[in-house]
């Protein structure tokens, strides 16, 4: 087995992370506007409730993540919870689709830096740069130990910026070793750094920060403003 990262001792305070704002404001559901009384959105509750990964985390149905390891009570459990039961199918940099991860930067340019990055490939993609959208941030305490990329030439791979192979594998071995989460250098903002946080009990004192508005109008590179 290859050797691991070390360990560093982490005590930081005010991580930022970026989420849709419509996701945001955890009490309240979309399906509310849909429904003309309390009957009809109990139905639809229960119809939305049956494909809503958290919910069914929380209920222990899910098989990356057991419901002993989700938080409850506390301000913004909600979503909390949602960034480790909501995983993109295909994963991210140091998780894959079946288990999340809580990720954040030490600062506000790189959380930005990272979400301008992933919206503007995916308007890349269908070659139109015309949206606007809403950011969260959240901002986040920490104070445990995490293993810590940061100028260890020997995992490069798991900082390529167009493979997750390298990186998910790494997340893998490390959760199953017990793993708190990663350290690592952001690939989109030089000079930043990340934390991906592998247990939802270490992430906290979540707190809503500012709104940012991205406006994309022809061109890859938004316009940014704190709404």
């Amino acid at each position: 087995m290859a050797p691991l990262p070390r360990l560093t001792p982490l005590r930081q305070f005010d991580t930022c992370r970026l989420i849709p704002s419509r996701f945001a404001d955890a009490e309240d559901s979309v399906l509310a506007p849909l429904a003309d009384n309390d009957a009809v959105l109990r139905d639809l509750f229960e119809l939305d409730n049956a494909t809503n990964e958290r919910l069914r985390g929380e209920s222990g149905l899910l098989p990356g993540i057991g419901v002993d390891e989700l938080v409850f009570g506390l301000p913004n459990f909600r979503i909390v919870n949602a960034a480790f039961t909501y995983a993109r199918p295909e994963g991210s940099r140091f998780n894959d689709g079946e288990r999340g991860a809580w990720y954040c930067a030490f600062a506000a340019e790189t959380a930005l830096a990272e979400v301008v990055f992933h919206k503007t490939v995916e308007y890349a993609e269908i070659g139109r740069f015309d949206d606007s959208v809403s950011y969260q941030m959240l901002l986040a305490d920490f104070n445990a130990s995490f293993h810590d990329l940061r100028g260890l030439a020997a995992f490069e791979a798991c900082l390529d910026p167009s493979s997750y192979i390298a990186s998910q594998a790494l997340a893998l071995e490390l959760l199953e070793c017990g793993s708190m989460g990663i350290i690592y250098p952001s690939v989109r903002h030089p000079g930043g750094t990340n934390l991906a946080c592998f247990r939802p009990a270490l992430v906290g004192n979540v707190r809503k920060a500012q709104t940012y508005r991205l406006t994309w109008q022809g061109s890859p590179q938004p316009a940014v403003e704190i709404t």
